[in-house]
């Protein structure tokens, strides 16, 4: 149970008082109605003694009565009927609420914190109230009357005449038999005359004389003059008075919300009137009917006009409150002074220890010897119950034994009941040990007689007095009340006693912390025929519970939920929501989800029902966000109820702010916001730009991708740097975009806000009427000095009013399926510049439930809102920030609009899917400017800038339209003599090739460097297919500013993604092999051979290979001409294949192309053609475009750029004092480099729907180095292999060397000699031939060179083949040659017969002059040189 104010024993006390009747005249009436009381409620705050009194019992031993109490009462007061007992019970409690500011009790056990209330002051008013209203009883004698106070003022002509009356009748009211109530202790009442003294208005002599004249004629102790009224009720009305009567007569419900008048509660603990009267407006509660032992009649005296001043404490309030309803209290009190107080409490007690007890001792001592000599026993009581009960007990029957004698009535006189009197009043003067005696003996005699209902009352006294005796000699005897209560309940049907009985019982057993047991005979009480009752007690009962040493928090949870459905049936809405309330704590975040729904659908109807709509909107709200596991048919009803609440509250509260509705649920991070205008669709050949869709997933790699591409556009626009304010453009802002900073919106141009639900319910929603609640801050940008800030409005209230600011998208009809998670996109169209923020969304919530009639979807169709709220990213950059919890902001739902920017789509006409590897495609562009605002400085970037080109400034662009260049070819030919090698001049900066940054943005031209609004352009675009076959991502961004410059945008992008395939067409391999052949045949002047010798010249070996299989309409490939380009070298002549036909290469074939190759003059360098009939420019658009465009796209994805290709490598030349081994190593490299450029232009034939197509391209293989094949297909990079960590640092590289093969390049040689000789061997023996060695060295450096002719043969077949000779002279030349200097050396080799003779046997070394390692390594061996020797 809850804590109680008073201890058990107080509270046992109070609950039996002595009961003294009060009979006034009507003068004496008058005199106290003066403080607006009656007579009792005069004496009603001064009834509780203060200092002890004394009495002794039957054995002359002295009983000390501490605190004792009185109930004094008008005469005709009568006890409530059972239905007004009810409903008077019923208000009491309802007045009763916790107030609001109460400090709760915290219980913590396990895992609950639990918040209670401490105490349970209704209860302890119900208990209160219930025990003083309890009727006068025959077979008990507690709530008798012992006294009766004559009370006559002294204003009185004949002041004893008046007394005589009154007492005559008294005397006739008890012993004349015509009534039946009130009842009297004994016969022979005691009878107190009080004489009330009016001291403002009456003779004080008079009344003192008077007083004189009573104690002689009822003695001193029988007789009282109490002085009152010291003061008029006008006088001292400002001075403060105390009030003692407002705590017992003056109750306002200070805490209970519904209005009240004042409730005039008698507090008195023995007063047989409840006197509380209240007005609710929850309504009463059911009426049960409550059986008494008796029936009640009309047998009470004061029913005629002459007797009403005696039962004035009873009609007095009622007509109070219904008179003065919603009047102040009136004061009470007024002519009284703390004098007067003093004397009333002066009066009590010499009442009480002058009269009352005396009166009760003389009565202990006449029953005890009138018993004693009726029994036969000895003097004391004591000694015959120990002589009684000293042996053996006699057992008792078992209730299922007696027969039902609840109706046997004993005679006043019987013995049985004068021992029930005399234990009655033993104990009301707190005599326990005596009245245990007494009622133990009494007991036993109605159990003898099976008078049970005696039985049943002298077994609760009994158990009652055994646990108030001082000192406990004996323990608490729990089965006396069990007996008890079920004697009355079963047997006597008196629920009334049996209640009292329980609340008895478990006030002491809780005392004695027996709360199991406590709690047990709580809930064995509950019963249908009261629900109040059965509320209070189960409430009780889950105290009990969770009071325990090991707090049982479920049980207690269990039974507050039990009290709180008996609280809604007994009309009791306040009590019933705490209690639900209560229950929750513990049933909440449990996954007890049912249960937690049904308490928080109760608490919501009561809330509502209590005018309380906050509360009701918030427990139906709990249950709909939650993952619910009802039904869908409990779901809709829940839907329901909660929209009926909803509007209800919406209704009642009338102020215009839209509330949160809790469906459906707004997933706020996963909001996306678009700017701009959605994409137009293609229209026919026209291909619009892809851009940034909403469609689009976020990558973020790819949006890396398109930052980095548009720092490079910026870059360029803004002469290489990047400026400070740089942002980049985000047109989708998501959970994954940097949304630290306000995003940019243009005015006029929409803003579409990406909106999630989701339906957690097993029903549909219809939301209607959805659109976007924001708010705008009107600016103008247009100043200089940052704008001038307007006014802040919002669409919170007005919606169609403010178009003309913002116009808001709204969505008529919006359906959710059950347990969908789907999309809203919301618009919104800015035509002011200024500060936006989109706080949320608005929209009317229904059920969506299907046939729904319109008034009965109106009657359940809400309007909220629900705020987007989103959280920013976490901050984790300072040490603070890492130590602590902290987000940044997220900007997406705050652009700012600003002033008008010009706005580009891009189309592609004729832009193809799929091409070949290598082939030239043309299409065209077209710009088009839809804004109202010029356009210019119009760039394109690319990720892939080799796969397309506009062509350079100077190429021709005609055709000017699609149409007319369909059948044109994409190069640009002119008539040629055949096999006629050409050489041109070609700049790579006339096309766009300067620098790094340059090679991947292109700038558009623009006529007159503006696009107007409105205005179109249409321009050529020249694509080639990937190298590599597959599907290849290609990405544009054109960049475009306006022409009146803006502090906030600078400039805008328009993205594209292309997508291609391509497939297989041509593989080319190209070799670089060095000749050593001088012209011999060709006879040409000495200074072009000469000129050949210094310079060099190189075979140049092409294979073609057709590997196109997985297109079939691919017929064959023609090579069209083979082109070369490089700084150095030249194509001079085709060897192979003779003649001028083209090429032809069908599936699979191969085809060999040979070509001499020779060194460029200085002030030749640039491209050259050969093996061609018609020539094919390629130094115009777009041939050169994609040459000096190819390999970009790899070192573009490594973000640097090369200076060009070959033709823009820079050589250095390294002087004597410089050289090291790292420069002795290039000087090396350079000898076998080549840097030599190879153009194959091809055509294919494909047959495509019946019709033959001729599709055209070119390739490029690109030659670094002699001797080593380079092809036109890039080689695949393996993976890279792990690499296993490394923990100490690596030692560092060696110097790098030559490699053995680049030393073998240093010396190129050349032996010139006859092919046959003649000579006489018959006449000569020795034939002497003269050999000339050409010596070149093709470093930059001095090299020397060993010359060793001692080289002989050893293998056979060489001797078979070759013979052997002889070399006269030196067998050793040691030569140092100069850079690029060529050197004859003569020498002469000696035949001893005719044959066939190798002369290639001569050794040469070298090595760089300045090195200091002696690394000689033999030189690249010579070709065969064979000699015929004849002889003549």
């Amino acid at each position: 149970m809850a804590q109680c104010v008073q201890l058990v024993q107080e509270f046992i006390q109070d609950s039996f008082v002595p009961m003294v009747a009060v009979l006034c005249s009507e003068d004496a009436e008058r005199v106290t109605r003066k403080n607006n009381l009656s007579f009792p409620e005069l004496l009603r705050p001064f009834c509780r003694l203060t200092s002890e009194g004394h009495l002794r019992d039957p054995n002359n031993q002295v009983v000390v009565v501490k605190g004792l109490r009185i109930s004094v009462t008008g005469i005709n007061t009568r006890p409530p009927q059972s239905p007004e007992l009810h409903r008077l019970l019923s208000q009491a409690v309802s007045v009763c609420q916790p107030p609001e500011g109460s400090p709760a009790n915290v219980i913590t056990a396990g895992d609950y914190d639990l918040n209670i209330s401490a105490t349970t002051p209704w209860f302890e008013t119900y208990r209160e109230n219930f025990l003083q209203s309890m009727p006068a009883s025959e077979h008990e004698f507690l709530n008798h009357y012992l006294a009766c106070m004559l009370v006559v003022s002294s204003r009185e002509a004949v002041p004893t005449e008046q007394f005589l009356k009154l007492s005559q009748e008294q005397h006739q009211i008890q012993h004349s038999g015509e009534y039946t109530h009130p009842k009297w202790f004994i016969p022979n009442t005691l009878k107190y005359y009080v004489l009330l003294h009016d001291i403002s208005e009456g003779d004080e002599q008079r009344a003192d004389s008077v007083y004189e004249d009573m104690k002689q004629r009822y003695g001193t102790q029988g007789c009282y003059l109490l002085k009152i009224n010291s003061r008029s009720g006008s006088t001292g009305a400002d001075e403060q008075m105390p009030d003692p009567w407002s705590q017992y007569l003056h109750k306002t419900s200070i805490h209970n919300p519904v209005s009240a008048t004042t409730s005039l509660q008698a507090r008195n603990i023995t007063t047989h009137k409840l006197l509380i009267t209240i007005i609710r407006s929850d309504g009463v509660s059911e009426t049960h009917p409550l059986q008494l032992d008796h029936p009640t009649d009309a047998g009470y005296p004061g029913n005629d006009a002459s007797q009403s001043v005696n039962n004035v404490d009873e009609t007095r309030p009622q007509k109070q409150a219904s008179g003065t309803s919603h009047t102040s209290p009136t004061p009470r009190g007024t002519c009284l002074t703390l004098n007067d107080h003093d004397h009333i409490r002066q009066f009590i007690q010499e009442f009480t220890f002058r009269g009352l007890l005396p009166h009760i001792e003389k009565n202990i001592r006449q029953l005890n010897d009138q018993l004693v000599s009726r029994k036969g026993l000895s003097r004391s009581l004591f000694s015959a119950t120990k002589k009684l009960f000293g042996g053996g007990k006699v057992p008792e029957k078992s209730i299922a034994e007696l027969k039902n004698t609840a109706g046997l009535l004993y005679p006043s006189e019987a013995p049985e009941l004068q021992i029930r009197k005399m234990a009655d009043l033993c104990f009301l003067v707190q005599h326990y040990e005596l009245a245990y005696n007494c009622y133990h003996t009494a007991k036993k005699d109605f159990l003898s007689d099976q008078a049970m209902l005696y039985a049943a009352g002298a077994l609760e006294m009994a158990a009652v007095a055994a646990f108030l005796q001082s000192g406990a000699p004996r323990p608490y005897p729990a089965h006396y009340m069990d007996t008890a209560i079920q004697t009355y309940r079963d047997v006597c049907k008196n629920m009334l006693l049996a209640e009292r009985c329980c609340l008895l019982s478990a006030e002491i057993l809780k005392s004695q912390a027996k709360f199991s047991d406590a709690a047990t005979l709580l809930i064995k009480m509950t019963s249908e025929d009261s629900d109040l009752r059965s509320a209070l007690l189960l409430e009780q009962a889950a105290h009990c519970f969770i009071n325990m040493r090991s707090p049982m928090m479920r049980k207690f949870a269990f039974h507050m939920i039990l009290a709180g459905h008996r609280f809604s049936k007994a009309g009791q809405k306040r009590h019933a929501l705490r209690c639900y309330s209560q229950a929750l704590q513990v049933y909440k975040g449990k996954g007890w989800t049912l249960a937690e729904d049904h308490i928080n659908f109760t608490i919501g109807r009561q809330s509502f029902t209590l005018r309380q709509p906050e509360n009701a909107v918030a427990a139906f709200r709990h249950i709909l966000i939650n993952d619910s596991k009802q039904s869908a048919v409990q779901q809709a009803a829940f839907l329901r109820e909660y929209l009926y609440v909803y509007k209800s509250m919406s209704q009642l509260s009338g102020d215009g702010s839209l509330p949160q509705l809790p469906l459906p649920c707004l997933h706020s991070s996963q909001t996306r916001v678009f700017f701009g205008h959605e994409r137009r669709l293609a229209e026919g050949e026209k291909q619009a730009a892809t851009h940034v869709t909403l469609e689009q997933e976020f990558d973020r790699d790819l949006s890396q991708l398109w930052r980095e591409l548009e720092e490079r556009v910026v870059s360029v626009a803004n002469r290489g740097t990047v400026p400070i304010t740089f942002q980049p453009s985000q047109c989708c802002l998501n959970s994954q975009t940097d949304n630290l900073r306000y995003p940019l919106a243009i005015v006029e141009e929409p803003i579409i806000v990406e909106v999630v639900f989701r339906n957690p319910l097993k029903v549909p929603l219809a939301l209607s009427a959805l659109s976007l609640l924001w708010k705008f801050t009107l600016k103008d940008f247009s100043n200089p000095q940052g704008g001038a800030t307007g006014e802040t409005i919002s669409n919170e209230k007005e919606t169609t009013a403010l178009n003309d600011i913002i116009d808001t998208q709204v969505i008529p009809e919006f359906t959710i399926s059950p347990e969908e998670t789907k999309v809203a996109r919301l618009k919104l169209l800015p035509h002011k510049t200024g500060e936006l923020h989109v706080l949320g969304v608005v929209y009317n919530l229904g059920t969506g439930e299907v046939g729904n009639s319109s008034l009965a979807e109106d009657l359940m169709c809400v309007r909220g809102q629900q705020n987007l709220e989103i959280q920013g990213p976490r901050l984790n950059m300072t040490k603070e920030e890492k130590t602590s919890v902290r987000y940044g902001p997220d900007r997406r739902l705050d652009p700012i609009i600003t002033p008008p920017m010009p706005l580009l789509e891009v189309f592609f006409i004729n832009f193809p899917t799929g091409l070949l590897c290598g082939e030239i495609r043309k299409a065209w562009v077209e710009f088009v400017n839809v804004s109202a605002v010029p356009l210019t400085g119009l760039r394109v970037g690319s990720t892939h800038p080799e796969f397309f080109t506009f062509g350079s400034a100077t190429s021709d662009l005609t055709p000017v339209t699609p149409t007319a260049a369909e059948h044109c070819s994409a190069y640009k030919t002119v008539a040629m003599p055949p096999s006629v090698a050409t050489v041109s001049l070609v700049s790579p900066a006339a096309f766009g090739v300067t620098s790094g940054d340059q090679l991947v943005v292109t700038e558009i031209p623009l006529s007159r460097g503006v696009l107007g609004p409105g205005e179109a352009l249409q321009i050529p675009l020249w694509l080639r297919g990937p190298d590599q076959e597959g599907v290849h991502e290609i990405n544009f961004l054109f960049n475009y500013e306006s022409t009146e410059k803006t502090a906030k945008l600078s400039h805008r992008v328009l993205r594209h993604t292309a997508f291609i395939c391509a497939s297989r067409s041509l593989s080319v391999r190209a070799t670089a092999s060095r000749s050593n052949t001088l012209h011999g045949r060709e006879r040409e002047t000495e200074e072009q051979q000469e000129a050949e010798e210094k310079n060099g010249s190189m075979l140049v070996f092409v294979d073609v290979e057709n590997i196109n299989t997985s297109e079939a309409g691919v017929r064959e490939f023609h090579i069209v001409q083979v082109s070369s380009s490089s700084r150095q070298w030249r194509l001079h002549k085709c060897i192979n294949p003779v003649g001028d036909k083209d090429s032809k290469l069908a599936s699979r074939e191969r085809g060999k192309l040979c070509f001499k190759a020779t060194r460029c003059r200085t002030e030749e360098g640039g491209a050259s053609s050969t093996h061609t009939c018609t020539k094919t420019l390629i130094s115009t658009t777009p041939c050169a475009d994609f040459f000096f465009r190819r390999g970009l796209h790899s070192e573009a994805r490594r973000g640097g750029m090369s200076a060009g290709g070959a033709s823009q490598m820079q050589r250095k030349s390294l002087t004597p004092q410089s050289w090291t081994d790292d420069g002795g190593t290039s000087i090396v490299k350079k000898c076998s480099e080549v840097e030599l450029d190879i153009i194959v232009l091809w055509k294919a034939y494909v047959v495509e729907d019946n019709k033959q197509l001729i599709l055209e391209g070119q390739l490029h293989v690109a030659l670094q180095t002699i001797g080593k094949e380079s092809c036109s297909l890039s080689q695949k990079e393996e993976t890279q292999e792990m690499v296993l960590l490394k923990f100490k640092p690596d030692v560092p590289p060696p110097v790098s060397k030559p490699s053995l093969e680049q030393l073998s390049h240093l010396i190129k040689t050349c032996l010139h000699y006859p092919e046959s000789y003649d000579h006489p061997f018959p006449q000569k023996s020795l034939c002497t031939v003269p050999v000339t060695l050409t010596l070149s060295n093709c470093s930059s450096a001095q090299v020397d060179v060993i010359v060793d002719l001692r080289h002989k043969t050893t293998s056979p077949e060489s001797l078979e083949v070759h013979g052997s000779f002889s070399w006269l002279g030196q067998t050793q030349y040691k030569l140092q040659l100069q850079a690029q200097e060529v050197y004859k050396l003569f020498l002469k080799a000696c035949f001893f017969q005719a044959g066939v003779y190798n002369l290639g046997t001569p050794r040469v070394f070298a090595k760089l002059a300045q090195t200091s390692a002696m690394c000689e390594t033999s030189q690249q061996s010579a070709m065969p040189a064979l000699i015929i020797i004849n002889s003549i």
